[in-house]
């Protein structure tokens, strides 16, 4: 039993830098802050609840996106549907089309507001 608190110790390390490296979109059930204040606060507990309930599903080894694709992506655009806080385009091809579609939305919407009006006032 002496390397039992060694063993927890190295459980709670792992799951510490897990947590922190972990991507905020693919977390579970709690938020990231808070599944950091479990691990850190009840290491034995909350290291075991992170990784049977917390931990992202299909993580790499530090809790980031892994080897697979975790989140299936049917947009033309993935750069946009994942990574909160992420505003930079991966393709600059892309972000203008991108935008592009979205000033073809916003010119759309704007024509039928107009012509809401226009039947509202009665013209």
């Amino acid at each position: 039993m002496p390397y039992l608190g060694l063993l927890v110790m190295l459980l709670w390390v792992f799951c510490l830098i897990d947590v922190i490296t972990a991507d905020d979109g693919g977390v579970r059930f709690l938020p990231k802050i808070v599944w950091l204040l479990l691990v850190v606060f009840l290491p034995l507990a909350g290291s075991l609840a992170w990784l049977f309930a917390g931990r992202p599903i299909g993580g790499g080894i530090w809790g980031g996106s892994g080897g697979g694709n975790r989140r299936a992506s049917n947009s033309a655009f993935p750069e946009y549907e994942t990574r909160p806080g992420r505003q930079a385009a991966q393709n600059p091809y892309a972000d203008a089309e991108f935008l592009r579609q979205c000033r073809e939305r916003a010119e759309e919407q704007r024509r039928l507001e107009r012509e809401r009006r226009k039947r509202d006032l009665g013209f």
